[in-house]
This record gives structure tokens, C-alpha cells and sequence, in this order.
């Protein structure tokens, strides 16, 4: 099978997720680093977004469904350090971020899906038998 070309508007929403996917990454490197947080914490706060990576590599529509889920945990979090710190930069850096990853994510999937499915139909006229 040969693999489809992204193009249009998917194109951009998948350029743009990776973008967010990394700056909500850095940011939770960051903090971890910033608040000298012990090996643990650093693998409660990467190891959900390190997960969806190869599936992102792949192009596989479910991580990025499966990634907007994950990221809303990131967001509650986030808006809940905004509330306690008001005017930190950190947590306004990382809700920016989720909120991109997650729109740029939905909207990926649902352009990329019809993209995908029109290359997986048979052409007409084609039968197997």
C-alpha cells in the first residue's frame, strides 16, 4: 500500500499539532526542571505525551483522537496552576499549548480522514471477481 499525501488543510493542522505537541512538551520539561521534581514526576508529566509519538510519526488517525483526550488531563491541570499563580508564565505558556494541540488535533482528523478513506475505496468499475 502506498502512502497518501497530506495535503491542503491537513497539511497545515498536522505542521501545527506538531508545533503545539512540542511546546506543551518543553513546557512540562521545564516545569519538572524548574521545581527540581524527583524522576517520577518528570515521567507522570512526559511519558502521556511521549506515548502518542510514534503514532503521530505513523500518521495514525486514533493517536491524534487518543492525544486529544490526553491533553484535556494536561489542560485541567494547567488552568488550575493559573488559578494559583496568577500571571505565571509557565502555566499560560502550557494552556496556550494544549488548547493549539487540541484544536489543531481535531481538526487534522477531521480533515485527514476523508483523505485517507477516499484513497482506501476501490476505483469503479474495479471488481475482484
Amino acid at each position: 500500500m502506498t502512502a497518501v499525501p497530506c495535503t491542503g488543510a491537513a497539511a497545515r493542522f498536522r505542521a501545527a499539532s506538531w508545533g503545539f505537541w512540542l511546546v506543551l512538551f518543553a513546557q512540562q520539561a521545564l516545569d519538572a526542571f524548574v521545581r527540581q521534581a524527583p524522576w517520577i514526576i518528570w515521567v507522570a508529566y512526559l511519558l502521556p505525551l511521549l506515548i502518542f509519538l510514534p503514532g503521530m510519526l505513523r500518521d495514525r488517525l486514533r493517536s491524534y483522537v487518543w492525544l486529544c483526550f490526553v491533553v484535556l488531563l494536561y489542560f485541567v491541570r494547567l488552568v488550575e496552576r493559573l488559578f494559583a499563580e496568577p500571571g505565571a508564565l509557565p502555566p499560560i505558556v502550557g494552556t496556550i499549548a494544549a488548547v493549539g494541540l487540541f484544536t489543531c488535533a481535531m481538526l487534522y482528523v477531521r480533515k485527514r480522514g476523508p483523505q485517507l478513506r477516499r484513497a482506501a475505496a476501490p476505483a469503479p468499475g474495479d471488481t475482484d471477481g
